[in-house]
């Protein structure tokens, strides 16, 4: 035998033991599962599923699934599989094949055999497919203090199936639940939270994690981001505040039987606030009492954990919380959920026919929402309470019965079956009797037999009525066997009216078992009476009607004289039966008759009444939704509210009538009204009340249920109980009430009752059951308090507090102790013996006993406990002999004990001494000291106490531990650059001693250690990100932050970070930022920041990887192709455009497609958005050459086009033509004439003419081909013809036209077969308008044109078929043309409509906006266009720029220009386009950008200066509304006339600061900003303050006397250091042309001398300073090139002044002054006579020749030009080019020491030793004796030249000293040159010795960057002149400035423009009085004597300086 058949044998027997089956008996049995499935099966779409379900039974049931609906589970391939053994599969599947209705859905199981059907629970199936999710941890804010709750939070698809595993924090600390215990400070709670309590700062310096895991997947993860606290200190005392709407407070909880869970009341205040917890007790006064706390239900801060949590614990729950300033409270509804379970009693009973059946249904678990009975897997209607009782047992009502329960969530089922009782059968018929047709007369015989156990009994019946026995009617029954019963039904002389329907019905007790046959008597109709019927109101009414005769051609029915039926609730069926559905008693109740008629017309009626009664209906009551309490008042009314009068009224319980012992009152208060009420409710009044009515139409009842709360009552209630030691305890606790109350026994923690903490039981000592407490082998240890409670959720339960003695001798539970006191101090030994008093006590010191009376030092003193006895050995003023074993000894009556304390005395150790610094560095001091004494105990460790030296020794101290045998130690982790104080404690066991002196130390500075925090990076367009960041923790500054290195670099490249460096900003509440700008669209960067302090850069901040934002795509999609499906499709596949070029996500793409004569048109133009790389075009015109193209989009737009594809559509029928003209040509032929059909769909192959004649069906057609629009039907009669037309494609052929008719005539009117038509030509194309007459005879034809007669032209012609010829059509033909004929016989008119297209006019351009970087404008096409425009032009140029143009759709008539510069003037205009061409452009608008120049802002908002620094706050600037650029800084001390150049490219944004400054100094500061629509200067003077801080007095201001005495003068005039050298100048001016007259005149009497004296004075004035060319000759052209980063000047020689220039006698805004001449202020000679006027309004007297045999002069002030470097110097090379050279083009050269009394050394040259462009190595400068010097060097391309680094030059360039606008004139941007510039302007000086300077030291270098480091870190700023229509400079490249603020020696090198003005005197009109260029006589001349009698001393060394232009 094989194991299944064992297994089935097995569950045989045990089905057997339950259902009570013998062998016996019947042995079927219904089904019953063995494996049911859960409630709720939830699974992964990559793991599948399968789900098991089996029943047993006799015979072995089926097994089948069926939907919630009950409909049968049919497998669903791939996805669903229902087994043969009952199991369904579910297996993995894709995430695209999810499919709801089948992995979302309810299922149940059905097992059936032959006795019944039950069904399992539902089962709820949830497959889940694999998601990507992440989750987080955020930011929560808290009070130091408080409690803080971090929450893991995860998206809600999968909070389902997550669970929290863990968390764990930065430093590695992890968190696991139910570890740690409730006093720990972190706490994972049940829900998943962790809860940090008492939060400190240090809590806010970590970070936290949560560790998830799929419960389905196994998958775990950790989440994405990490949280934090950030924990603000209490500023003022605040009430508490509830996070109401925070995630973390649930106010309706759930949790599972026996699980944890946790009410949280999350709250902050300060000060901390109390938390308290109540629960709501129905019945209890005040409603609530507080929260018991044991061991399961503890509080944590503000939340409540409640574990193994138990029914009894739902409810509601009130949190309370308050401290000093205020309150607040929140409710939160707990409610614990039981497993559902069900049980049926009896599982299993046989019933008896009719005899009454009870099911008990027992539910269990909570809540339960519903119960209800199903029978045979089909739910029984109207059965929800738990007894489902059977009236009278039916064969029907055997089978298999299940009570399922249900709430929101589960459901449970249990089975029982009903078997019927004895050997029964019912009632089955043997023989029965035929329908026959006979005559009157005979006698008739029917018979019937039936079997049966018992044997059932016979009876007739006709027509409904019973038969019994009469004269005629006779009724015989047999019994041949015990099984069977015979009966016989005689009818004597059978008539008419004897005919009917017979019925033979054969009835037990078991059942009903009945035939009919009519018996059809031939004769008249007739209808027998029939008695008044009464029918319940809803039913369905059934009136046989009992007719007799034969033969029967109709039975009708009527009511009122109407035929029925009348509506659709009636049906008559063909045997005479009437059926009504849902009777009602108005539409329904009255008379019925029955009409029944025979063939010959003979006809019966019969009537029968009809009443309808309606039964009665029970209003729905209850006595309450919630339980009542003991004494409370239950009343319920019920009331019939429907059925017929009379209505008796009863009310019963439990089924019984209501006795008056019940204290039950019922009042009726009407016939149809009854109030049931309870005064006072008590426990025996729980139960089912019915209220029952009847009528004569029925009965109905309806139950309510009263549930009344009893609390608990004492059945068993303990009392104290007394055990001896080592016996079993039983101590017994019942209670009962409803619900049944729970039984718990806790234990007192101590020796008096309060606190209880419930008993921890075991199997093996301590057990409870069922209310009992049994302790086995009961000790001492179990004496104590104990408490029972009974509690069932009503009242506030029972409880009773025993004590629990045990007899036992004395006991010392500790055996032995040391215990320690302080010498001089007193001391109290104690030792508490318990057991059985008395006990006396006993002291023994070292084994000898102790006597207090030998020393009063001792005193003994005993004191009687609960428990036993305490004694207490007080010794005072301890001494060290007082060290020595004290032992306690205890006695009583069962025996005796002792315990020992050994007392040790002890001293504090000594102060520690000799405390001192071995080393120290940045983070570690190494400390040393001298070990103290120890104070008769180890030293075990000294504390190194220390703190900021601002600390306070109370609260803000650290401290290390260091062994007690060290005497060396080191102390870490301190804070570089930080000062500390340092002292030293030592402890023993007894204390600690007192502190040392304190040791004060500084430590060392150190790089930064930590990165700057909250990186973040943002992509703000496609090529620009912007980085984002805050200063690094304070403690790891290391010293001050000076700046930050922002390094970044392709994601995925290996090469190291670009660098930028971004100034600190001393502002810590706002982030620092930085954009980075020319980046690659849609590319991933990596971005890293470190901060640097002086020294060196910390460390790097973790990498944040960002992209810039998605571009479009930039290449179309490929493989772009298109095919011709149908005739109204056509599919489009592509590829995607190359990764490279995508620019983003393409997240799909867009197939624009339009017929092609419409491609210009956007506005037919059609788009279709997919994401696949096919789809197919619908919809599609016929015949159709389509223009198709595709783009593909990303996030950040629309890509490129491909080049449009054309494909036609596939050719159909055409439409039919479109109109059809019949005209007469002659009396038997008619011309019939079409127009070609609308969309013809194709090539028109033929068109088909069909000729018919009137009369006649025939119809003939002929075929025309498709150029000809007209046929010619010939020999025609005098008939009326049809005509109709069709044209034909390859396809086939189309609609027919419209049918025309006409006649033949003898008479032939004038027609005209031409159709009235549009007709569009092009502009200058030809056309022909068509006009084709017929008529006899021949009509008359006429053109008029717009309503003229047509007059021929050389345009206009007219042709011999009648149309009309235009050629080279222009606009004007435009217009209506009308042809007509006549004749005799009639006349005929058409009209055509010509549209000419012309090229567009222009449109009408307005504007409509403008911002700072763009203008909006608005077009408006003129109305009288013809040919549609396809798009616009706009056209833009700034006011001296290029012209733009942009080309908009169609559709676009507002557009906005974008990209413009702000504050510019722009000019625009538009044109259109259209398929004829472009039209002509627009007016041109002339506009500007909005914007202007920058404004400058106060001193005290711009200003912040402190001792040795000044901090510039650049955000006050005003920009304009156009963003800044560049600020240009430049400083000087007040006193002074020398300007400092800081920076000339400070970015805008922040604050900067001016370092180096002396503290307690008066300063000159001037800041140029920059912008896109002009530059302002802004100058201020300030004073830095003193070293202490403080500000120095103002200098005082000097009194003017002007003012005083002219007060109208202007403040310039009163300044006596501009009009004293001003009126100096004018006197030496008019002396010197007095002087020029004189000379002049003596001139003319002696020209030749003076001449020579000219050349001679000449000649001395220039001899050593000559202009040298190339080639060793003197130039006439000096080329110039001009400093990079700014624009170049006009063409040499236009507006510099050198030597040749003056010489060929160019006119000159300035002539070169000569300063050789010590003292003497004397121009160049100018032609007598001749004054001309100057540009700038001056004049100049010149005369041709008066520069003659000049050419040996030397300018005092050389430029040279080195021809071939024009091309290195060009400032339009790209940054990255200019490295390695010099952006300045002017190096100052160290002036020849060898120069004697004006004369130049034959030998000397100028050089220049470290020029950009130098000669090559090895050349060398050739000099030849008594000749002009001669430059020969050879030079090198200047590409290949090696940088050989910068010399520093001791000039620098300054912008002029006031606010200015590009409105003023240039020299309003001049300058002043400083001393070292003046030094090149005057001759040699005595004993100057030529000096190099120095390089300036360089500044800390950033890290590696794309810029080559190998660049100087000082550069030369050009600082040269503008003229009035040039801008200032731009800033130089990145790669060419010093990265450091503090780099306050900018040295720039003059250039020729600079030392031109600055050296200009204003002499002869040469340079006009007011400009500021000009310098005063005096001026002049103590510059002459500065360069020429002293040294200029920079940095140190001695130097004189002259410019050689290179």
């Amino acid at each position: 035998m094989d194991v299944h058949k064992w297994i089935k044998l097995v569950i045989f027997g045990i089905l057997s033991c339950k259902f009570g089956i013998t062998s016996g008996d019947d042995i079927t049995s219904g089904p019953v599962f063995l494996t049911e499935p859960r409630n709720r099966i939830d699974f992964s779409n990559t793991t599948g599923t399968v789900i098991e379900c089996a029943a047993t039974g006799n015979p072995q049931p089926e097994i089948i699934w069926v939907l919630q609906d009950g409909t049968k589970v049919s497998d669903v391939p791939g996805l669903r599989q229902v087994q043969s053994s009952g199991s369904l599969v579910f297996p993995p599947f894709r995430a695209e094949d999810y499919r709801q209705e089948v992995h979302a859905q309810t299922y149940r199981c059905k097992g059936t055999n032959a006795v019944g059907t039950i069904v399992s629970r539902d089962v709820q199936v949830r497959a889940v497919v694999k998601q990507l999710y992440q989750a987080d941890v955020g930011i929560e804010y808290i009070i130091r203090g408080n409690a803080a709750i971090l929450k893991c939070s995860y998206p809600s698809f999968v909070a389902d199936f997550i669970i929290v595993e863990s968390w764990q924090t930065d430093e590695g600390d992890v968190f696991v639940p139910n570890e740690g215990g409730y006093d720990s400070k972190y706490l994972v709670l049940p829900s998943g939270e962790l809860h940090i309590r008492d939060v400190t700062p240090e809590d806010g310096f970590k970070t936290f994690r949560c560790r998830t895991k799929h419960r389905l997947t196994g998958e775990t993860k950790l989440s994405a981001t990490a949280g934090r606290l950030v924990i603000t200190e209490p500023v003022s005392k605040t009430a508490p505040k509830l996070q109401i709407g925070s995630n973390i407070a649930n106010f309706v909880v759930k949790v599972v039987l026996g699980n944890s869970t946790d009410l949280m009341c999350p709250s902050q205040a300060f000060p901390v606030p109390a938390v308290r917890w109540y629960k709501f007790i129905d019945g209890q006064v005040g409603g609530k009492l507080p929260v018991k706390l044991d061991d399961r239900v503890k509080q944590v801060s503000g939340t409540l954990i409640i574990r193994d949590a138990k029914v009894g614990d739902s409810g509601k729950y009130l949190c309370v919380v308050n401290n000093s300033v205020g309150g607040e409270s929140v409710e939160t509804i707990l409610t614990v959920t039981a497993p559902l379970s069900a049980s049926v009693e009896p599982a299993s009973q046989t019933a008896e026919y009719g005899r009454p059946a009870v099911f008990t249904c027992n539910p269990e678990g909570n809540p339960i929402k519903s119960l209800s009975w199903y029978k045979d897997g089909k739910a029984l209607p109207g059965a929800n309470e738990s007894v489902l009782k059977i009236e009278s047992v039916k064969k029907d009502d055997k089978g298999m019965y299940q009570c399922f329960v249900r709430n929101d969530h589960e459901s449970a089922q249990f089975t029982a079956e009903l078997k019927l009782g004895g050997k029964f059968d019912p009632p089955q018929l043997l023989s029965t009797f035929p329908e026959r047709t006979i005559q009157p007369g005979p006698t008739v015989s029917l018979k019937c037999s039936a079997s049966g156990n018992p044997l059932p009994e016979i009876t007739w019946e006709i027509d409904g009525k019973r038969i019994t026995n009469t004269d005629r009617y006779q009724i015989n029954q047999l019994t041949p066997s015990a099984s069977e019963v015979v009966s016989f039904l005689n009818i004597s002389s059978i008539t008419t009216n004897d005919g009917g329907l017979y019925v033979c019905k054969a009835s037990s007790k078991v059942g009903v078992s009945e035939h009919s046959a009519r018996q059809n008597v031939y004769g008249m109709p007739f209808v027998k009476s029939m008695e008044k019927m009464s029918i319940v109101a809803g039913e369905t009414m059934y009136i046989n009607c009992p007719y007799a005769g034969h033969p029967i051609d109709s039975i009708s029915w009527e009511r009122g004289g109407r035929i029925l039926p009348i509506n659709k609730r009636q049906q008559i069926y063909p045997n005479g039966t009437l059926v009504v559905e849902g009777v009602q008693r108005n539409a329904d109740q009255g008379s019925y008759t029955c009409v029944v008629k025979s063939s010959p017309g003979y006809s019966a009626k019969g009537t029968v009444e009809v009443q309808v009664m309606v039964p009665p209906v029970i209003s729905t009551f209850s006595f309450s939704d919630d339980p009542l309490n003991l004494g409370d008042l239950a009343v319920v009314q019920c009331s019939v509210v429907k059925g017929d009068s009379p209505v008796q009224l009863s009310w019963t319980f439990y089924g019984q009538n209501i006795s008056s012992e019940m204290a039950v009152v019922v009042n009726k208060l009407s016939e149809r009204i009854s109030v049931l009420s309870i005064h006072s409710v008590a426990s025996g009044h729980s139960g089912d009340y019915t209220c029952g009515a009847r009528n004569a139409a029925g009965k109905a009842q309806h139950t309510a249920t009263l549930i009344v709360n009893v609390p608990p009552r004492w059945i068993i209630e303990p009392t104290d109980k007394a055990f001896a030691q080592g016996s079993e305890a039983k101590i017994e606790c019942k209670a009962d009430g409803f619900p049944k109350p729970t039984l718990s026994w806790k234990r007192a923690t101590g020796s008096t009752p309060g606190d209880y903490r419930d008993i921890k039981t075991n199997s093996g000592t301590v057990r409870v059951e069922d209310g009992t407490l049994t302790m086995s082998n009961i000790q001492k240890s179990s004496e104590g308090y104990y408490l029972c409670e009974a509690s069932n959720g009503i009242g506030a339960g029972l409880s009773a507090v025993i004590y629990v003695s045990v007899q036992a001798p004395p006991h010392f539970e500790i055996k032995f102790r040391n215990q320690t006191a302080r010498r001089n101090e007193p001391v109290v030994l104690q030792c508490e013996a318990k057991g059985e008093k008395p006990i006396g006590i006993l002291w023994n010191m070292n084994n000898k006993r102790l006597e207090p009376k030998s020393d009063n030092r001792y005193t003994i003193r005993e004191e009687i406990l609960q428990s036993g006895v305490m004694s207490d050995l007080s010794i005072r003023k301890l001494d060290r002999s007082d060290s020595a074993l004290y032992t306690c000894v205890a006695t009583n009556a069962f025996g005796s004990d002792d315990t020992s304390i050994n007392l040790i005395v002890q001293e504090v150790p000594e102060t520690p001494s000799g405390l001192k610094v071995l080393d120290k560095s940045g983070r570690v001091v190494q400390l040393q000291w001298t070990a103290p004494y120890d104070g008769n105990a180890p030293i075990t460790r000294y504390l190194i106490e220390y703190k900021l030296i601002k600390g306070d020794w109370n609260n803000d101290i650290e401290r290390v531990l260091v062994p007690g045998s060290a005497t060396v130690a080191g102390v870490y982790n301190l804070r570089p650059s930080t000062n500390y104080h340092f002292r030293l404690i030592a402890e023993n066991e007894v204390g600690a001693s007192e502190p040392s002196s304190t040791v004060t130390i500084v430590t060392a500075e150190e790089v930064p250690s930590g990165p700057p925090r909250g990186v973040k990076v943002e992509a703000l367009d496609q090529s620009t990100l912007k980085v984002m960041w805050k200063p690094p923790s304070r403690e790891h500054w290391n010293g001050d932050i000076l700046g930050y290195y922002v390094g970044y670099k392709l994601g995925s490249s290996d090469k190291p970070f670009l660098f930028e460096t971004v100034e600190f900003n001393r502002d810590h509440s706002k982030e620092h930022s930085l954009q980075i700008n020319n980046l690659k669209t849609y590319t991933e960067y990596s971005v890293v920041v470190q901060a640097f302090n002086k020294v060196g850069a910390g460390p790097m901040s973790e990498e944040v990887i960002q992209f810039t934002g998605e571009g479009t795509p930039d290449q179309p999609p490929q493989d772009f192709t298109c095919a011709t499906l149908t005739s109204t499709t056509i599919g489009v596949s592509w590829s995607s455009p190359p990764l490279a070029n995508a620019n983003g996500v393409i997240k799909g793409y867009k197939v624009i497609y339009a017929p092609a004569k419409l491609w210009f048109d956007e506005a037919s133009k059609d788009t279709k958005i997919t994401s696949q790389s096919e789809t197919v075009l619908h919809g599609l015109k016929k015949y159709t050459n389509y223009s198709i193209t595709i783009l593909a989009y990303t996030g950040g737009g629309d890509g490129v086009k491909a080049t449009p594809m054309h494909c036609y559509t596939e050719q159909d029928v055409p439409d039919a033509p479109q109109s059809v003209k019949a005209l007469q040509m002659s009396p038997e032929s008619i011309l019939i004439s079409w127009l070609s059909p609308e969309y013809p769909n194709g090539i028109i192959t033929q068109y088909t003419v069909y000729v018919q004649e009137a009369e006649r069906e025939e119809i003939r057609s002929h075929r025309v081909p498709s150029f000809q629009l007209s046929f010619e039907a010939s020999g025609l009669k005098e008939d009326r013809y049809n005509f109709w037309v069709t044209a034909s494609t390859v396809i086939g052929e189309g609609e027919q036209s419209k049918q025309v008719s006409i006649s033949p005539s003898s008479r032939v009117p004038a027609k005209i077969a031409s159709f009235d038509d549009k007709f569009t030509v092009n502009f200058k194309d030809d056309i022909k308008l068509p006009c084709q007459a017929v008529g006899i005879p021949v009509p008359e034809l006429q053109w008029r044109i717009k309503g003229s007669a047509f007059v021929p032209s050389d345009r206009h012609r007219l042709l011999p078929d009648g149309s009309l010829l235009i050629r080279e059509v222009s606009r004007d033909d435009a217009g209506e043309y009308s042809c007509s004929v006549e004749n005799p016989y009639g006349q005929d008119t058409i009209s055509h409509i010509l549209t000419v297209h012309a090229p567009p006019s222009p449109p009408a351009v307005s504007l409509t906006s403008s911002t700072t970087s763009s203008i909006s404008i608005k077009l408006k096409p003129k109305k009288e266009e013809t040919a549609p425009i396809y798009s616009y032009i706009v056209h833009y140029k700034p006011e001296f720029g290029e012209w733009e143009q942009i080309q908009i759709a169609n559709s676009q008539l507002e557009y906005t220009v974008e990209g413009l510069q702000c504050g510019q003037k722009y000019q625009l205009y538009a044109s259109a386009q259209n398929t004829i061409g472009t039209g002509e452009g627009s007016e041109i608008i002339h506009t500007r950008t909005k914007g202007s120049g920058p404004t400058k802002p106060e001193a005290s908002k711009f200003l912040e200066p402190s001792s040795n620094s000044v901090t510039l706050h650049l955000g006050t600037f005003s920009d304009g509304g156009c963003p800044m650029l560049y600020f240009v800084v430049e400083y000087k001390i007040r006193s002074s006339s020398d300007w400092t150049l800081v920076t000339n490219s400070l970015k805008p944004g922040g604050n900067f600061v001016v370092l180096d400054l002396a503290p307690g100094s008066w300063y000159n500061l001037k800041v140029t900003a920059h912008n896109n629509a002009g530059f302002a200067v802004a100058e201020y003077e300030f004073a830095t303050l003193t070293v202490t801080g403080a500000t120095i007095a103002p200098m005082i201001e000097k009194t003017n006397i002007l003012s005083a005495i002219f007060p109208h003068i202007p403040e310039w005039l009163q300044d006596l250091n501009l009009l004293v050298p001003t009126i100096a100048t004018l006197v030496v001016i008019l002396v010197g042309m007095v002087v020029v007259c004189v000379a002049l005149s003596r001139r003319g009497r002696d020209s030749s001398g003076q001449s020579r004296l000219r050349d001679d004075m000449v000649y001395s004035q220039s001899v050593n300073h000559s202009t040298l060319g190339k080639q060793n000759q003197l130039r006439d052209e000096l080329g110039y090139i001009p400093p990079p980063n700014r624009k170049l000047p006009p063409v040499p020689g236009n507006n510099y002044n050198t030597v040749d220039r003056i010489k060929r006698g160019t006119l000159r805004s300035h002539a070169t002054w000569n300063p050789r001449q010590k003292h003497m202020y004397e121009e160049l000679a100018l032609e007598k006579g001749t004054l001309r006027t100057l540009p700038d309004g001056s004049h100049l007297y010149a005369r041709a020749g008066d520069f003659a045999g000049m050419e040996d002069e030397i300018a005092p002030y050389a430029t040279f030009h080195l021809l071939g470097f024009r091309e290195e110097m060009d400032p339009g090379l790209p940054s990255g080019q200019m490295q390695g050279m010099n952006p300045q083009q002017f190096q100052t050269m160290p002036h020849s020491s060898g120069m004697n009394g004006g004369q130049m050394d034959s030998n000397f040259i100028h050089q220049r030793n470290a020029s950009q462009s130098m000669p090559r190595q090895q050349a060398h400068l050739a000099v030849a004796p008594q000749r002009p010097a001669d430059f020969g060097p050879q030079y090198d391309d200047p590409a290949n030249c090696e940088d050989p680094g910068y010399q520093y030059a001791q000039t620098q360039s300054q912008y002029g000293g006031q606010s200015v606008t590009y409105d003023q004139p240039s020299d309003a941007y001049g300058t002043r040159s400083n001393p070292s510039m003046r030094r090149s302007v005057g001759g040699p000086a005595a004993g100057t010795g030529r000096m190099i300077l120095p390089p300036y030291p360089e500044p800390p270098a950033p890290p590696t960057r794309g810029i080559s480091q190998q660049q100087p870190t000082n550069n030369y700023v050009n600082s040269s002149m503008y003229s009035s229509n040039q801008f200032p400079p731009p800033p130089p490249s990145t790669a060419d400035l010093s990265t450091s603020s503090n780099n306050d020696s900018g040295i720039t090198e003059g250039s020729e423009p600079d030392n031109d003005r600055d050296q200009l005197i204003n002499r002869g009109g040469l340079m006009k009085p007011g400009s500021r260029d000009a310098l005063t006589t005096e001026e002049m001349r103590k510059l002459i004597e500065k360069n020429e009698a002293s040294n200029h001393v920079g940095n140190g060394l001695t130097a004189m300086y002259d410019t050689v232009n290179v």
